[in-house]
């Protein structure tokens, strides 16, 4: 008929499967760690942030209230908010998402004073660069046009 042994040394014992299932148990609890971690700091961060903006710091604790506290001092309107739900639409909701982030990061730069470059830190790498502004010497400039010299 067959031959057992092939088979049991093809598929492995019930022993490989429980190692691999520890293996793969420890790396996701390790991944989760680090991703709660970053997830922290990057709310200690905001919450610095939020207060060199004049708001109170508890505000970026509240997941979609953080967002309209984060587009007013960004100087967005916060009803642009409103474009997240059209992430469900596959390819256009993404691309929408990605236009705003990319919006909200150029006008939260410039609110800090800061500019194109760090506009592109912001978006890319968002927890490390919302640290920077949090605890970094970065003065909030607020979001009224700039004057210049000769008015």
């Amino acid at each position: 008929m067959y031959n057992q042994s092939y088979y049991s040394s093809y598929y492995g014992s019930s022993a490989d499967a429980v190692a691999v299932g520890a293996i793969a148990g420890g790396v996701l609890a390790v991944y989760s760690i680090i991703i709660l971690a970053i997830a922290v700091v990057e709310l200690i961060g905001m919450w610095k942030m939020f207060t060199k903006a004049g708001e109170a710091g508890w505000k970026c604790l509240i997941p979609i209230y953080n967002l309209v506290i984060l587009f007013k001092i960004a100087g967005i309107s916060p009803w642009l908010i409103l474009c997240y739900l059209l992430f469900f639409i596959p390819v256009v909701g993404w691309l929408v998402m990605l236009g705003i982030q990319i919006y909200l990061a150029i006008n939260l730069s410039k609110s800090f004073g800061m500019g194109n470059g760090f506009a592109a830190g912001l978006f890319f790498l968002q927890p490390i660069f919302i640290c920077i502004l949090g605890f970094g010497k970065a003065e909030y400039k607020g979001t009224q046009p700039a004057t210049t010299e000769a008015e």
